[in-house]
């Protein structure tokens, strides 16, 4: 069916950001309805003693890396092409940036996605943190920062693909059956808890994000071999994407839509559905000026970490672990580490809790 559509009143751009809108709507509904949350599963695991949260973000990443690698056993998907493998991985920047990007996300109350997510149900607290992080990221990505960065991390293109599943199919591993038995291992020891297997809610929800980073990765790949465009095949992010789509807003006739601009207005929808679904959408303001330097503070960590470490909590935390980026994990301990260290600030201060 896909291959009956006409580009000829459509471009390429406007197609992957209906797709990107497409999956961002079932993101922003997963954050509603579906408790789907980085900073907040965290939090429960440190300070609430529940891993429901932490088990639902694996089951996200089983099912992502499952799907892709199909895809790629079917010859649908090359995950060469993406950012996270087509350039060389820099560990200090993934632990860097991953370390900036959890801080910053501690002190902000959310991240990138979580803002997105919270505006969409009326909270205008979230709006500054979603302008702030978009004007951080870039600033580092083609901004004053963007020297700076260079200088520090010259981006190069990877010699070999930096991936757990590409490493053992240079030994001898068929590249699609590797991924996917990674993939099973991971969704099995998210599914390993018995307690766990009975929240069906959260399995799901958590199965219908892996799905849509799994589209993702499909729609950007179709779309740039169907219209022979060199768009980026790529899949949700919420760092540099939330730049693009306030450039956009910005610049509309100079610029172009894109995959990751459709996704950021994606989740605002879907947000804003899931909210009035629950009757939970209202319009709330910050007060408190010291809460409001937090999250501008906050925000603008998160911004430049995203771009450091090539992605956030979505783009390295699942995107990039779906097509088994070594840097994935690297980052993602990297955040849970800042977001641990900045939630203990936040709630002992500096001070060692006894």
């Amino acid at each position: 069916m896909l291959d009956t559509l006409s580009f000829d009143n459509l471009s390429p751009g406007a197609i992957a950001a209906a797709l990107g809108c497409a999956g961002g709507i079932g993101l922003g509904l997963a954050a509603r309805l579906g408790r789907f949350c980085s900073l907040g599963a965290i939090e429960d695991v440190l300070y609430q003693g529940s891993n429901t949260r932490a088990r639902q973000w694996g089951v996200a990443i089983g099912v992502a890396v499952i799907g892709v690698f199909a895809l790629v056993s079917l010859g649908l998907f090359d995950p060469r092409q993406t950012l996270y493998l087509a350039k060389q991985w820099s560990p200090t920047a993934s632990i860097l940036g991953g370390l900036m990007f959890g801080y910053g996300m501690a002190l902000a109350g959310n991240c990138g996605f979580g803002a997105l997510a919270r505006l969409g149900g009326g909270d205008l607290r979230n709006f500054v943190i979603v302008i702030v992080m978009g004007l951080a990221s870039y600033m580092t990505l083609n901004g004053p920062l963007a020297a700076l960065r260079v200088a520090i991390f010259p981006p190069q293109p990877a010699e070999s693909p930096a991936g757990a599943a590409h490493w053992l199919h240079a030994h001898g591993m068929p590249l699609g059956a590797s991924g996917m038995i990674i993939g099973l291992v991971i969704l099995a020891i998210a599914l390993a808890s018995k307690h766990y297997r009975q929240e069906h809610k959260s399995i799901a929800w958590g199965a219908v994000v892996g799905a849509v980073i799994v589209a993702g990765w499909a729609s950007t790949s179709w779309v740039s071999y169907a219209t022979f465009d060199a768009l980026p095949v790529e899949s949700h992010s919420f760092a540099a994407p939330i730049g693009d789509t306030l450039f956009y807003i910005m610049t509309s006739s100079a610029t172009s839509l894109t995959f990751g601009v459709g996704s950021v207005i994606g989740v605002l929808i879907g947000a804003a559905i899931g909210a009035l679904i629950k009757g939970h959408f209202r319009w709330e303001s910050c007060d408190d000026p010291r809460e409001l330097k937090r999250q501008i503070g906050g925000a603008v960590l998160m911004g430049i970490g995203a771009v450091l470490a090539f992605g956030c909590t979505i783009g390295q935390g699942i995107s990039a672990f779906s097509v088994l980026a070594f840097s994935a994990p690297i980052t993602a301990a990297s955040i849970i580490v800042g977001a641990a260290v900045g939630l203990h600030q936040l709630i002992y201060g500096f001070s060692i809790k006894a």
